[in-house]
């Protein structure tokens, strides 16, 4: 006699009920909890933004606005005489020092550009000359800090941190916020790229310009994943006893999430960093391989391929602007170093479909004055610093093409039009983001703080 097996009969609804105590499903439980728990977690704008990330050329030092992109005339003809703010002053005698370079148009745009931007006149239709902002501090660190962070004081969160804060991150396996720079630090240091107040996964994470660009990216050769990943559930285990003990401690849930980021990174950074797999031509356009472009050329290329993958914020800082005296030398030489490799950038970001939604600014913390001092009889030809007249540069984003926004007097010492501080071009840059300053705050020391430190506008004129 045969026994036959009679499989129970279960309607659609109970079948998908049961799915629930599945092990995929308590796995799929687990991911997404992980990924709502997680301050990184993608996170929609305020409103419909114009940008998707930024990319942020930092000048340190300070260029000058009439011997990049605000040429004056009128300064060339008063030339090694008398300036008009001599008197007064404890310094002695202040002379005018006229630009060692020419000035042309260029683009059907017509914006102005010293002779010694090169390869930049390809791109000048895609450039927005801003040269309303004006600076509040003098010195270089208080300056740095007050344009990187919005407080001269340097201990408030930066820029690329507050945008990480209102949008999170694309790829949870990259930070979301990227600083490289040269060989030297720029004054202030990490404070530039510090999370101040926020939670610390917001901090920036700084590329290092020679060899790995993040110590341990590559383990050990005695370890295997398998190995690391169990190590790492242990130290895990072990922090998470130690934090029901100390609730508040937020420094120890931040520094296990980069524990875990980290282990992430090992697999992903390093094909992003790898740029073998970039055409020749891709390399050769960003000025790779030869002597005065390789660094920030490197650097701008892996911004793109950054940026590519997710990364809200990129930020690279070159130094060497700071020209109190042989001016045309200094100048001349940093300007060589950044033309060809921030030209290639724009135009690869255009070449891509990605210049619309990535936002590039060219900056540095203040400008330099019409004029300098004379010591000692003799004329010393470069510039002080001047924070009532700069000069940036902003591209893609949802700014204007081939733009000259604001105007600074006849000698380059103040703006005269669209004046605006920098905390309403940190609004604007929010807002550009789809985020909305007034908005996004973060309850610390007793009150609600946001980046304008005590609120700004958005400056209209810069958006398309």
């Amino acid at each position: 006699m045969s026994t036959s097996i009679r499989i129970p009969i279960c309607s659609r609804r109970e079948h998908l009920f049961g799915l629930g105590s599945s092990l995929g499903a308590l796995a799929m439980t687990d991911l997404l909890a992980k990924e709502a728990a997680s301050p990184l977690a993608p996170k929609k704008p305020m409103h419909n933004p114009r940008a998707k990330a930024v990319i942020m050329l930092f000048m340190e030092g300070g260029p000058s606005q009439v011997d990049t992109f605000d040429p004056k005339p009128n300064l060339n003809e008063r030339h090694k005489t008398e300036s008009s703010r001599s008197a007064g002053l404890a310094t002695g005698f202040r002379f005018y020092v006229g630009s060692p370079f020419k000035s042309r148009k260029v683009g059907q745009s017509g914006l102005d550009m010293s002779d010694q931007w090169i390869h930049l006149p390809e791109v000048a239709d895609e450039l927005c000359n801003y040269r309303g902002c004006q600076a509040e501090s003098l010195n270089h660190p208080e300056a740095l800090f007050h344009m990187n962070t919005g407080s001269r004081l340097g201990a408030d969160p930066a820029l690329g941190s507050w945008v990480n804060y209102g949008l999170g991150s694309v790829n949870q396996n990259l930070p979301g916020y990227v600083v490289m720079s040269e060989l030297a630090l720029p004054q202030g240091g990490s404070r530039n790229w510090s999370n101040g107040f926020l939670p610390a996964h917001f901090q920036g994470t700084r590329l290092r310009p020679e060899g790995s660009p993040i110590l341990d990216l590559h383990p050990p050769g005695n370890k295997t994943r398998k190995h690391q990943r169990q190590a790492l559930d242990e130290l895990t285990f072990l922090n998470q006893e130690h934090a029901k003990k100390h609730p508040a401690h937020s420094e120890l849930s931040a520094r296990m999430e980069n524990y875990e980021l980290a282990y992430r990174m090992q697999s992903e950074v390093p094909g992003v960093m790898d740029l073998k797999d970039e055409p020749q031509a891709i390399r050769d356009a960003y000025g790779m391989g030869e002597k005065h472009t390789e660094k920030f050329g490197r650097q701008c290329l892996m911004a793109r391929r950054l940026v590519e993958k997710g990364v809200r914020f990129v930020q690279i800082f070159s130094g060497g602007w700071d020209s109190h005296d042989y001016l045309e030398r200094g100048h001349s030489s940093r300007i060589r170093s950044v033309d060809k490799p921030m030209t290639a950038l724009i135009k690869d970001l255009k070449e891509r479909g990605m210049l619309d939604d990535t936002l590039v600014i060219w900056t540095g913390e203040f400008g330099r004055t019409p004029d300098n001092n004379r010591r000692g009889g003799v004329y010393s030809l470069g510039r002080g610093h001047n924070i009532d007249a700069m000069t940036m540069l902003l591209a893609g984003g949802g700014v204007k093409k081939g733009a000259i926004v604001g105007a600074t007097d006849d000698i380059g010492a103040t703006a005269t039009e669209s004046i605006h501080p920098i905390r309403d071009l940190h609004v604007t840059i929010l807002h550009l983001l789809g985020l909305d300053d007034n908005k996004l705050t973060y309850f610390h020391g007793g009150r609600y703080k946001q980046l304008s430190q005590f609120g700004g506008k958005v400056i209209s004129e810069l958006i398309a």
